[in-house]
């Protein structure tokens, strides 16, 4: 076993970004997979949010993360765009997915708001909305998504 130094990597050409964390011989091998995929990532908008590059924990031997496409794509087949309940639900299993297991009610308005889609007006009320339906439940630190959510949305975790 190598003793190979530990490194963090962050890049972000274009609509391609990559974060990573690892040996750095384990980093540079995934920088030429993003490389490559930049230089060959579709230039289109809508092509480019249905395309996503994502290295998350698993990568370096934590668990939680998935690839995920854009939270734009994950809320356009989830038909989250009417309905603020299933907006902030689908949001919230976007984060999951990426890894966030301490969700928050700030986390998902962040994340509407940093990927410049439609507001939740009330998010408290709504996470309430969902966990009277089942879809979620309180902790003392944030809320989770149940199984019965999962279904909703037609996903696991």
């Amino acid at each position: 076993m190598t003793n190979d130094p530990q490194g963090k990597i962050e890049v972000t050409i274009g609509r391609v970004t990559f974060s990573g964390e690892g040996t750095q011989d384990w980093l540079a091998e995934q920088l030429d997979k993003v490389l490559e995929t930049a230089n060959s990532h579709p230039t289109s908008l809508d092509e480019a949010e249905q395309e996503s590059v994502t290295v998350g924990p698993e990568a370096t031997g934590n668990s939680g993360a998935q690839n995920v496409s854009s939270l734009a794509s994950y809320l356009k087949t989830k038909n989250a765009s009417s309905s603020q309940v299933k907006r902030f639900l689908s949001t919230a299993g976007w984060l999951a997915k990426k890894g966030n297991n301490a969700l928050k009610t700030a986390d998902v308005t962040k994340a509407l708001r940093d990927n410049h889609q439609t507001r939740i007006g009330n998010p408290a009320d709504t996470l309430n909305n969902n966990v009277s339906k089942g879809f979620c439940e309180k902790t003392s630190d944030g809320f989770f998504i149940t199984p019965e959510g999962w279904a909703e949305l037609g996903d696991s975790i």
